[in-house]
């Protein structure tokens, strides 16, 4: 059999997912991180209108500046951030500093504001590591502004926009027919309606650890509990700011955002407190798995104790019987007769078997 199989048991980090933990917790508004330029860069391009659509991809932002200036409704899509590139695109279509210090930021809490004519949201993207069995996120950025709308990812091989895109080629698509800010609302609804797939994967993890607690809880039923408990602190320090995110734009009187276009955000927002609502009843159960495991060991702990006692006080009578004829008196009843060792041994046998009929009779076992 391979040592490696039970090395791994050994390693404690790996066993209770302590590193897991300084992930979550290591957050420091205070410091600034330093974000690490991205090796690699894909820029996407997608200008639209009711009649026409293209798609296209270019190698450096420079290329994709002159969107501001055409007829169509532009989305520029940048996977990879690097300083230099996010720098030259928003300096370029006037969005504020602050702002591009948010696009740069790591570990930044989901917001959304207004400054000087656009409207900035910033949020995580989930996905569900099935290796890890861990919950991962990737900040995104969109900027909202006239007739055009920008989108900052950190990874270059991921996202959830797939079904948009393909949407956008579609000549009678709803997308097509409308204006900016429902392009943003698409991108929105995106990655909330993800988060329940990722929830989904959550759930299933929760349904065989509870499984696994209920037929046969042990230590490592304990430590699949605790770390399930982590993936929901993530999963809600998400979907609240995110709620708050969705409900600022609603109340917005921003002119980037049309009145008919206001219900669509209504829907996200009432798809996030779904998910929201969804998160506490996850951590309903969990807590209820923790109290099923602990009153399963608690059980198996007074089996153990009821046992003994049991043997204990089946004991007793040959124990007393022992000593009283190992006492040393000249005088004890049946010392000499010939049956006097039967006669004990008959006792020490005939008392416990009464006393283990009586238990049963009264249902202590």
């Amino acid at each position: 059999m391979s040592p490696q199989k039970y090395l791994r048991y050994l390693m404690l980090p790996s066993l209770f997912g302590t590193d897991r933990t300084k992930e979550i917790l290591q957050v420091n508004p205070t410091v600034l991180p330093q974000r690490e330029e991205a090796k690699e860069v894909k820029i996407s391009v997608h200008e639209y209108n009711a009649t026409s659509f293209q798609e296209y991809g270019v190698e450096s932002v420079s290329e994709c500046l002159h969107c501001k200036e055409n007829e169509y409704i532009s989305w520029i899509n940048i996977d990879g951030l690097r300083k230099n590139d996010v720098e030259t695109i928003c300096n370029y279509y006037g969005i504020h500093p602050l702002i591009i210090e948010d696009i740069l930021s790591i570990n930044q809490r989901p917001k959304m504001d207004e400054v000087e004519g656009v409207l900035f949201c910033l949020l995580n993207m989930l996905y569900f590591n099935e290796q890890k069995k861990s919950v991962e996120t990737e900040q995104i950025s969109i900027v909202l502004g006239p007739n055009f709308v920008l989108s900052f990812q950190e990874d270059a091989h991921r996202d959830v926009f797939n079904p948009i895109r393909t949407r956008l080629k579609i000549n009678n698509a709803k997308i097509r027919q409308r204006n900016a800010d429902y392009l943003c609302y698409s991108l929105l609804d995106m990655i909330v309606d993800n988060y329940f797939i990722v929830m989904e994967k959550v759930s299933e993890q929760i349904e065989v650890v509870e499984e696994e607690v209920i037929r046969n809880a042990n230590t490592r039923s304990l430590a699949k509990i605790n770390q399930l408990r982590k993936e929901l602190i993530v999963l809600k320090r998400n979907f609240a700011p995110v709620r708050d995110l969705l409900s600022g734009i609603i109340r917005s009187e921003s002119e980037l955002l049309e009145d008919r276009t206001t219900k669509y955000y209504k829907d996200v927002y009432d798809h996030i407190v779904q998910a929201y609502d969804l998160s506490e009843n996850y951590r309903d159960i969990i807590m209820s798995m923790q109290d099923l495991y602990i009153n399963n060991v608690n059980l198996k702990m007074n089996e153990v104790m009821k046992v003994m006692a049991i043997v204990t006080c089946l004991m007793a009578p040959a124990t007393v019987i022992g000593g009283i004829f190992g006492m040393n008196f000249d005088q004890i009843p049946t010392i000499h007769n010939r049956w006097g060792f039967f006669i004990a041994v008959g006792l020490m046998l005939i008392v416990p078997l009464w006393m283990l009929n009586l238990f049963r009779k009264r249902g202590w076992f």
